[in-house]
């Protein structure tokens, strides 16, 4: 399996994006602004999008995707999801108001995307590539994702914060080779992040020592602005953990 980052953000400007992971070529994790760089023969390929919450700065190009390339295809682009998760996605976003529902459109029969719900532990295989969604601990409705490839796994945490049932998960996987994890706020921050339900460069380090089996550890979803001092206070933090930062255009392989 081939993970490229597209975005990797908490924010946008000078270059950054929102949060877009693309899994070999055909499946979006998030579908944040990272998107938008793909051509249209790249969106094309695209079949199945997992997305960990219903958040803006994860979900903001699925309609865009499904607009642009939605008609040309011969099989509706797939939207799994938490229920809840779909629930606001067709209330908020796909409601004719925001954007229309192509749930439904060209026809009922033959639309352009579709919703699949799944929950947390349920693992669906592509290809032979396993995709589990893992638990989250946000604001809304949330999960990560345990991506298997059978030769080595990712565990991509989504947006969270301390998050215990995430550990017991991670811990039983005997392949780990990634984990990609947030951090969305510095120190000075931590009251927000407990608020928002994100992780500061302090819960992270310990969340960190709750890991028990080796992995290499990257951080997604710095706010722009403070990226230097919040990766300065991870490394800190979190030395003994070498984490680094995540980076647009970066290739995981596993």
């Amino acid at each position: 399996m081939r993970l490229k980052v597209l975005g990797c953000s908490g924010g946008i400007g000078s270059g950054m994006r929102t949060t877009s992971l693309l899994l070999d070529d055909d499946i979006l994790i998030d579908a944040g602004t990272g998107v938008g760089d793909l051509s249209f023969d790249d969106l094309m390929k695209i079949d199945h999008v997992f997305v960990t919450h219903s958040h803006l700065d994860h979900t903001t190009s699925i309609p865009f995707l499904v607009d642009t390339v939605g008609f040309f295809r011969d099989k509706p682009i797939t939207v799994h999801a938490l229920e809840k998760t779909i629930q606001t996605l067709r209330d908020h976003m796909f409601n004719w108001k925001l954007w229309p529902d192509f749930s439904v459109i060209p026809s009922a029969e033959k639309p352009a995307m579709a919703f699949r719900a799944f929950s947390v532990g349920e693992t669906m295989t592509l290809g032979g590539r396993k995709i589990t969604p893992v638990p989250a601990n946000h604001v809304v409705p949330a999960v990560g994702f345990h991506l298997d490839s059978g030769a080595g796994s990712l565990v991509f945490s989504g947006d969270t914060t301390v998050n215990d049932p995430l550990w017991e998960v991670v811990n039983r996987i005997g392949n780990l080779r990634y984990l990609i994890i947030e951090t969305a706020f510095c120190n000075r921050e931590k009251e927000l992040a407990i608020a928002a339900k994100h992780l500061c460069p302090s819960m992270l380090a310990e969340e960190l020592k709750k890991l028990k089996v080796p992995a290499e550890i990257y951080v997604t979803h710095l706010k722009p602005g403070e990226v230097e001092l919040t990766m300065k206070e991870i490394e800190q933090d979190g030395a003994a953990f070498k984490p680094r930062m995540l980076q647009n255009n970066q290739i995981l392989e596993f």
